[in-house]
């Protein structure tokens, strides 16, 4: 006998239902569009190990490098929309690379957003034996030898290149910069004296900057950071404008159903609010975002602002 349609809607309706109360049923997937080490490598490590706890199931972390992030975040807009598969983002991947990549094949309406996990400190640092000492001495520098100086960053559209091309708007000096597929071969280039600098989050460089294998030149904010107390900030080393606070926070395909966005939500929530995921931030000079940040509503206006910057800071130099 067939079942009458309205019934079978019915029933089709609660077994989705049902599916998604009880999500999850398996391991998650994190696309991280960075190499590993780099700062939203790391920020995604430590909140993920907290947000498996509270959804009782693994996240799987999978470094998808290449293209500023934009190889990452193709993939992940071709993902089912089921909440299994998941990605940390940024001003670099979700704001900044559509003024970089014309031909990409999303939209910011391809990804919606599940809620902030970090904000970070910007930090522009060179090697330990470089010849300038401050920032005001590296643009000295700079000038007097065009081209020559090589600043290292995450890939062009990342959060460590708008660092750069957010110096240079304000130094106006011509320094070449060097792309890396993450943070992390990039500082590992800086420490092995390979380039002159670097333009990264504290959360990565601070490490290297505290063990003296680098020297922090400025913090691209309007207080110093409290792990490099040391490093000024760009107002105090000579130039104020130039500033940069960075955010990271989680995304999925569109389309997926609100109560699984609601629930990875609250597992970020759960994950921030931790002493492990605070602890861990303050070792490394990140800040946990406040409570009324945490609303996946915060996340869409951070995107549009930045799009908008981003869009005229590339049409500088």
């Amino acid at each position: 006998m067939r079942m009458p349609i309205a019934l079978g809607l019915v029933l089709a309706l609660g077994t989705a239902s049902a599916a998604q109360e009880a999500y999850p049923t398996r391991p998650i997937t994190m696309i991280v569009p960075f190499a590993a080490g780099g700062a939203s490598d790391v920020i995604a490590r430590i909140v993920a190990e907290e947000m498996a706890k509270h959804l009782g199931q693994r996240i799987v972390h999978e470094n998808v490098g290449g293209a500023g992030g934009t190889t990452a975040l193709t993939r992940a807009s071709r993902a089912a929309p089921d909440g299994y598969t998941i990605f940390i983002g940024n001003s670099g991947t979700n704001a900044a690379a559509y003024s970089i990549y014309p031909d990409l094949r999303y939209t910011p309406a391809s990804f919606a957003p599940v809620g902030l996990v970090a904000r970070t400190y910007s930090v522009l640092a060179v090697k330990r034996d470089f010849p300038a000492q401050t920032l005001a001495g590296l643009i000295e520098h700079a000038r007097a030898n065009p081209g020559a100086v090589r600043l290292g960053h995450a890939g062009v559209g990342s959060q460590n290149f708008l660092i750069c091309r957010a110096f240079l708007a304000e130094a106006r000096v011509d320094i070449t910069l060097v792309s890396y597929r993450g943070a992390g071969p990039a500082l590992n280039d800086l420490i092995g004296g390979h380039i002159d600098g670097v333009c990264d989050a504290a959360t990565s460089v601070a490490p290297a900057i505290s063990a003296g294998q680098a020297r922090g030149l400025a913090v691209a904010s309007p207080g110093r950071a409290a792990t490099l107390p040391g490093v000024p900030t760009s107002t105090e080393a000579g130039l104020p404008g130039f500033q940069m606070q960075s955010w990271n926070a989680i995304f999925v395909p569109a389309g997926t159903p609100a109560p699984i966005v609601a629930r990875l939500n609250a597992a970020i929530r759960a994950a921030v609010a931790s002493d492990f995921v605070r602890a861990r931030f303050g070792e490394m000079t990140a800040q946990v975002p406040a409570e009324a940040d945490l609303s996946p509503d915060v996340v869409p206006p951070l995107v549009e602002r930045d799009i908008a910057r981003f869009r005229d800071l590339m049409k500088e130099r």
